[in-house]
């Protein structure tokens, strides 16, 4: 069964642009955060710092997002809440890494495509920090049926505006990455609605319909 969310990608920018807004600072801050940790752990030799520590950052970066969009309360060290489930994180991403590599041996398309329908496993977990691995990944993937071509093209987007980025000599990503990360957390959170039926819900509330 396929779920395809109608909101367009430019909406979906356009509202994590607003979310963003709602404190500038903290949003760029976490992403400079965010930046600084990750470079320090790409210099650990043999990559052995990705490998260990890209799944719980990630979790956290998802979880600090969602907060955003959710317009929950928010810290700066939410960011590092992915550790606080360190070894489902750790899992959940290796698992992942395995499972594109795998379907990429076959021919890269394939690879592609599982590695659109993994790709809200992180949030999947931010949202369930007891499921496992395995589970979260097949979750992304129930989600992201019906979705994929409209994660990619907006994947595109934001490769686009990276390259707009680099004219400004790197400033504009202050502004981008923010925006960027609460605008994929916005599409997770589009499509976890879709999935369970939540926006049909708000619907039916908002109508009246079904009285």
């Amino acid at each position: 069964m396929k779920y395809p969310i109608t909101i367009s990608n430019s909406d979906l920018i356009s509202q994590g642009k607003d979310k963003a807004g709602i404190n500038w600072g903290q949003a760029i801050l976490g992403s400079l955060i965010m930046m600084i940790v990750s470079g320090v752990v790409g210099v650990i030799p043999f990559a052995l710092g990705s490998l260990l520590l890209a799944g719980p950052l990630g979790l956290g970066y998802a979880i600090w997002a969602l907060k955003i969009v959710r317009e929950d309360d928010f810290k700066l060290d939410h960011i590092f809440d992915g550790f606080k489930n360190f070894g489902n994180a750790l899992a959940t991403y290796l698992l992942n890494v395995l499972l594109i590599l795998l379907w990429s041996l076959l021919l890269i398309v394939p690879g592609i495509i599982k590695a659109l329908a993994y790709s809200q496993a992180l949030y999947v977990l931010a949202d369930e920090p007891e499921i496992g691995p395995m589970d979260a990944l097949k979750k992304s993937e129930a989600m992201m049926n019906g979705n994929k071509v409209k994660y990619f093209l907006l994947g595109l987007i934001f490769m686009l505006l990276s390259f707009a980025c680099v004219l400004t000599l790197g400033i504009g990503f202050l502004f981008l990455l923010p925006v960027m990360q609460i605008t994929l957390a916005n599409f997770y959170n589009e499509v976890k609605m879709n999935y369970t039926g939540e926006d049909r819900i708000n619907e039916i509330e908002q109508t009246g319909e079904g009285e």
